[in-house]
């Protein structure tokens, strides 16, 4: 490609408008004796607490497709107080750009989760010999900073695959070092994709005390993940619900959306849910996150809206993160992480995510090129060549225009 061919592809990228508002993405727990709730500028709010951990959160917690301050600020004033980011979201800037609204809070006004992703190998889900004590650490170091903060509430290893990941003992013991110190109060391990092995490996180990996962209706393996999280809720394990809103559209246009309210209440009739990350980026969209709580019952109608997904012509923009994918691959590409930023930016509007995810894979993969057709069959219907293509434009696009 030359350089006009190149200028007019970013261009052409910039049109299309890889984009899309992010529904609301919570999955909070049906009630019991433990939770509580109060109004707040008229809300409901029901906390719970986050398994072995003692930390109580409300249901509805802050995840790291807000990228407002005026956003962030507004969550913490309706009451919802617990944070999620990662080291690597924005190359630190959503740490850097929290910790400026957090500055000058009571430091018991908020609790933070954060995340610190080591290289792995995406084929096997093992932690590459770069993977050490002592990079986590340093890593975790540069998130305090940022954050302005001397500790975080819980510290995830970012992005598990893995029984062999969860039980990698440098991991572990940077993280029994960090809460020894008193700069995590709890540990935890974040998973997209084999996530009944990985939570068992979880429960198997012992050490981790939280689980952040991918839980939706979209999900083939939903029964068994929904006996998994039980089986760790009943070990103590605390459970973070992601990816609830199940990839926001049903379409590339965005002319479908998901009925995000009945997407909400699926995740929230798991009681075994005890907070979840929503993906609100509008004060609309926060509103409405807020004001399920109201109601956890789903109505015949949202009912209805979960029951067009099943139909044919639907393939929507949630990857299931299968990963059989990869070895269909002739390149062996990282399929599962182009397809997750592929959700990111068409279906939740965030780009800078979008490439935060596939810039190892840009990085180190020669994508499609050599192939006139593509040998891969996904089990959710995607068009796997047009989607790669679609969204390998995101490398031309400078970090500070996604900013």
């Amino acid at each position: 490609m030359d350089r006009k061919e190149e200028k007019k592809g970013r261009r052409d990228f910039i049109k299309t408008g890889i984009a899309g508002l992010a529904g609301a993405a919570l999955a909070p727990s049906l009630l019991k004796a433990e939770e509580v709730s109060k109004e707040k500028k008229k809300h409901r709010l029901i906390y719970r607490t986050l398994g072995r951990t003692g930390i109580k959160v409300p249901i509805v917690s802050i995840g790291a497709q807000a990228q407002d301050a005026a956003i962030f600020s507004a969550a913490l004033e309706a009451g919802l107080t617990h944070f999620d980011t990662a080291s690597n979201y924005g190359n630190g800037a959503h740490e850097s750009q929290l910790g400026e609204v957090i500055k000058g809070r009571p430091r018991d006004s908020y609790m933070i989760s954060t995340k610190v992703y080591l290289p792995m190998d995406q084929k096997t889900g093992a932690f590459k010999k770069e993977a050490t004590s002592e990079a986590f650490i340093e890593t975790f170091e540069g998130s305090l900073q940022r954050l302005g903060v001397d500790h975080v509430e819980v510290l995830h290893a970012h992005a598990v695959a893995s029984r062999e990941a969860v039980l990698y003992e440098p991991v572990i013991n940077a993280l029994e070092k960090l809460k020894k110190d008193g700069k995590i109060l709890a540990s935890g391990v974040s998973v997209h994709t084999n996530e009944v092995e990985v939570i068992d490996a979880v429960i198997e180990g012992g050490f981790y005390d939280v689980v952040l996962t991918a839980y939706n209706f979209r999900q083939p393996h939903r029964e068994d993940l929904k006996k998994a999280i039980a089986r760790a809720a009943k070990n103590g394990v605390g459970i973070v619900a992601m990816k609830t809103q199940a990839g926001v559209y049903w379409d590339r246009e965005r002319t479908k959306m998901i009925n995000m309210k009945a997407a909400l209440k699926w995740v929230l009739g798991d009681e075994n849910v005890h907070t979840t990350i929503p993906g609100f980026t509008t004060f609309e969209q926060l509103e409405e996150d807020i004001s399920v709580m109201a109601d956890l019952k789903m109505t015949a109608e949202e009912k209805k809206g979960l029951e067009l997904g099943s139909r044919a012509g639907h393939e929507g923009l949630y990857c299931d993160q299968c990963g059989k994918c990869v070895d269909q691959c002739r390149n062996h590409i990282d399929i599962p992480s182009l397809m997750r930023s592929y959700m990111y930016a068409y279906g939740y509007r965030n780009l800078a995510k979008a490439k935060d995810t596939i810039r190892t894979v840009l990085k180190e993969s020669s994508l499609c090129e050599g192939c006139s057709s593509c040998s891969v069959a996904c089990s959710m219907g995607f068009d796997v060549k047009g989607k790669i293509s679609d969204i390998a434009r995101l490398a031309d696009v400078p970090d500070d225009f996604l900013a």
